[in-house]
């Protein structure tokens, strides 16, 4: 970029020379980011040079404007310090202003410039250290890795954008590679809603994204990692080489609309919470170990209204003495009655590590005896029915939860985050064994009934032998209102609707379900 360019931008103050040279679509972003909106969102696939570009013109605003704050934040700690203190920024600055001074302050957590200004980095999951950042106005503050950050971490953050500096307007700037349509960034800035409300927002000139790809930025990859990229799974192909939200997948036991449509604010909290700290272990041996799983946390309660509430996610890969810590924690902060957590990953170890941070615990070891996607359907059911509240959004948590089918688990990794829920509300809404009994009788009545409508459906098709009396219908189709899953017909009959909402009621208790609401169809024959 030269810099008689750059003096012309609206968010710089005075000349500062670079030769970074963007390509034709990053050229655009970068463009757009120095456009009059207050927030803009880059999104698209792996390497596509979003992070650089943004890390870029955070560094040219604030060699721009002296004694200006500027903020990068992930969502851990650890991974905002290995890719962004220790490898974007100093590579930026050593490429493109090898004449700036670029001193770090590695216990405070910030690096300095020669004109007074600051770039602070650090992790959202960390409460001391981002207490420390957020303690402080910026002018800017950008959101690296969005995909990851729950969105009432983002409403925390954005508290901070508060830094008036002269002729540098403030600007908040987000990156990820695309995930699930429901993700808040794309409510927020693809359909201009609110992600709690859902309401339009107000203000939606100020909410502004730009796709960027890794084959927008050919030139400075190697073409066997592109050829790699467009080789990948479709789901993943989608998200880190076409750089798109990506559909629910076909057989999901949880949708995005699903979990939104029973979200909550704390504020809605009923009274006489009991609450579970659910815990799935792994074998990570430290927060730098990347091929172990996460250990997933999640705290839930369930309120006098005989519903469940998801309170926190506060799952994290690192020590046992850590993670010991981490739950203890947890266990405290939201008044818990129990630890509940998986046996099968080294039994009584598990219950060790917990009693060592805190002895007097509670501490509950279940057998994950049934697969995940066994375990998870119950689950999926309690949703369906709006018996399960999330208490803001849980990101990691959600795609995870989006990605079970009925066919098996199609994310990434393993769905640490989610066993951890499933465990929690297992606990609190299906413990006793006659649930999920239940449940998997209404399923087979389920089967049994739509076995039944597929073959009057067969008979209302065969053509009549002649002579005969045309059949007499024996089905009536009818759609279920809204928040219903099963009903007792004045015949006795259960029915239990399709995933499409249906059921085929017999003629006999179709007029009084219609009454009810029911909406008729079509009718079979039998």
């Amino acid at each position: 970029m030269d810099s008689e360019n750059s003096a012309s931008q609206q968010s710089v103050t005075k000349p500062i020379q670079s030769k970074f040279k963007p390509t034709e679509k990053q050229q655009q972003a970068q463009e757009l980011l120095r456009g009059a909106q207050r927030h803009t969102l880059l999104v698209g696939g792996s390497r596509s040079g979003k992070t650089t570009l943004l890390v870029h013109e955070i560094a040219l605003r604030a060699l721009s404007a002296d004694e200006s704050r500027h903020a990068i934040l992930r969502l851990h700690a650890n991974a905002a310090l290995a890719s962004i203190a220790l490898d974007t920024l100093p590579k930026i600055f050593a490429l493109w202003f090898p004449a700036e001074p670029l001193r770090r302050h590695r216990s405070e957590g910030y690096f300095s410039l020669g004109n007074g200004s600051e770039i602070w980095i650090g992790g959202l999951d960390d409460k001391a250290r981002a207490e420390k950042i957020l303690g402080k106005e910026y002018a800017t503050i950008f959101l690296n890795e969005c995909s990851q950050i729950p969105y009432a971490s983002v409403l925390i953050a954005l508290t901070r954008l508060a830094q008036v500096v002269k002729d540098l307007k403030q600007a908040a700037f987000y990156d990820l590679n695309p995930t699930g349509k429901g993700h808040w960034t794309n409510v927020l800035f693809g359909e201009h809603c609110d992600p709690i409300s859902r309401l339009p927002l107000d203000d939606p000139e100020n909410y502004v994204r730009a796709f960027l790809n890794p084959a927008d930025n050919a030139a400075n990859l190697a073409e066997n990692y592109l050829k790699s990229l467009a080789r990948l799974p479709e789901r993943q192909r989608k998200r880190f080489y076409e750089g798109v939200y990506i559909d629910e997948l076909d057989g999901a036991l949880f949708s995005y609309e699903m979990i939104a449509r029973s979200r909550v604010t704390e504020q809605m909290l009923p009274r006489g919470l009991r609450v579970v700290v659910a815990v799935d272990p792994s074998g990570a041996s430290g927060r730098d170990d990347e091929r172990a799983d996460e250990i997933g946390i999640v705290v839930a309660g369930r309120g006098d209204d005989g519903h469940a509430y998801v309170l926190a996610d506060r799952s994290l890969r690192d020590a046992p003495a850590a993670w010991g810590r981490a739950v203890v924690a947890a266990y405290h902060e939201y008044g818990a009655n129990m630890i509940v957590a998986e046996e099968n990953f080294g039994g009584e170890m598990v219950r060790f590590v917990i009693r060592a941070a805190a002895a007097a615990l509670k501490v509950e070891l279940i057998s994950a005896s049934r697969g995940k996607i066994l375990r998870a359907e119950p689950v999926s059911a309690l949703y369906e029915q709006g018996l399960v509240h999330h208490v803001g959004r849980f990101a990691v948590l959600e795609d995870q939860l989006c990605a079970f089918t009925t066919s098996g688990y199609r994310g990434e990794g393993s769905p640490d985050h989610a066993d951890a829920l499933v465990f929690a509300i297992t606990e609190l809404m299906l413990k006793e064994r006659a649930a999920i009994i239940e449940y998997y009788r209404l399923q087979a009545a389920s089967r049994r009934q739509a076995e039944a409508a597929a073959a009057a459906a067969a008979q209302v098709q065969a053509p009549n032998e002649p002579g005969k009396k045309p059949p007499v219908a024996a089905v009536a189709w009818l759609r279920v209102p809204d928040g219903v899953s099963a009903v007792h017909g004045l015949s006795g009959t259960l029915y239990v609707a399709s995933a499409e909402g249906i059921i085929a009621a017999k003629p006999e208790d179709a007029p009084p379900l219609i009454n009810a609401g029911f909406a008729r169809l079509q009718e079979g024959a039998g």
